[in-house]
Formats: structure tokens, sequence, C-alpha cells
């Protein structure tokens, strides 16, 4: 009798392992299922991004002003000085400053990140400004449009209405036709108080009674 394979259990082992394996991962990626928590053996640290965004912003103000130039001359000026002129013994970095080029290389390594970030913010907030002007822009434009639709409109419709002068100019022609035609248009007597649709039409009218 023949012993038993004792690689294929262990090869079987392998296989069921990596289909778990790949189930585990296709779960990871779906999206309707929340991601499993981690844990860390450093805790992270909490940092308030907006309240460090607005430091940066206020240290890259500061740097770009007469003021903060001032500052470091005056600073630079004080550190030269004392290492020339103070006793040996208190002089604590002498000639080639060493510790002064650290000092300023430092401070420059670190301005320029916080540089770069206030700028990264600055851009931000350009780009937020920049589509609420589209906003604003796009809005107008549709106002404009609607304004110029309803005032064609409107000139449309005047076009169709009689207007006065027009009223006016057709009662001038006709009274001008009636005149060419031998036809009187009387006006009323303040005494009778006639109107002038009780004048008859023309002068023959009035002998049609006498004969």
């Amino acid at each position: 009798m023949s012993e038993p394979n004792t690689g294929s259990p262990s090869r079987r082992d392998r296989l069921a392992g990596r289909a778990v394996d790949r189930e585990v991962d296709s779960r990871l990626d779906r999206l309707d299922q929340p991601l499993a928590a981690r844990r860390r053996l450093v805790p992270r640290a909490q940092m308030d991004p907006d309240a460090f965004g607005r430091f940066a912003e206020g240290f890259a103000r500061f740097m770009g002003t007469a003021r903060f130039l001032g500052y470091m001359t005056i600073f630079v000026i004080v550190w030269i000085a004392w290492n020339f002129l103070a006793p040996d013994h208190l002089r604590f970095d002498p000639y080639a400053f060493i510790f002064l080029t650290l000092m300023l290389s430092l401070q420059a390594s670190y301005a320029a990140p916080l540089i770069l970030l206030a700028q990264n913010r600055q851009t931000d907030r350009d780009k937020v400004v920049i589509e609420q002007d589209r906003t604003r822009d796009e809005r107008n434009l549709a106002d404009t449009e609607f304004l110029t639709r309803e005032v064609v409109a409107l000139r449309i419709a005047m076009r169709d209405a009689a207007t006065r002068d027009f009223v006016r100019s057709e009662l001038r022609s006709l009274l001008e036709e009636m005149e060419e035609r031998g036809l009187r248009v009387q006006g009323p007597d303040p005494a009778d108080g006639e109107t002038p649709g009780d004048a008859p039409p023309s002068g023959k009218g009035s002998d049609t009674g006498e004969e």
C-alpha cells in the first residue's frame, strides 16, 4: 500500500489561503463597505491645518515687510559687533561666524516651506474667488439676455399697438378727406349744449324739411 502524498494538503492550504487573501482584498477595494481600522504603532500627531495655514500666512506676510528686514539687519550687526568687539572669553562665535551662518540657513530652510504654504492657500483662495466671479458673470449674462428678450418683445408689441401720434395722424387725414369731399364738421355750441354728433352731416340736409 502506497503512502499518502504529504505535499498535496500543503498545496491545498496555500491555494485556500490565497483565495482568502484575494477575497479580503476585494472587500477592501469595495466602496460600499467601510475600511477596517488599522492600528498604528506610533500615534499620528493631530494638527489643525487651518490654524497652521494662518500662521504660515502671517509669517510670510511679516517676512515681506520692511520691519522684518530692519530687525534682521540689526540682529546681524549686533551679532558681528559682539563677536568682534567683546572680550575673548565672551565671544561665542568668532570670525567666520559659522554659528550665524547656520542660524540663517536654518531660518531660510523653514521660511521657504512656510512661504510656499501661504502661496498655496492664496492660490486656493484665488480659485474660489475666480469661480464665484464666473458664476456671477454667468448669472448677469443670463439676466441681460432675459431683459433683452423682454425689451424686444415690448418693441414688437408696441409696433402693433396704436400710439397717440398715430391716432392723431389718422384723424387729421380723415378730416382732410372730409373737407375735400365738401363735408364740414361743426363744433359744439356752448349755448345750445349740442355735441358734434348732433350737427347735420352737410349744409344741404337742412333744406329738405322746407320743400
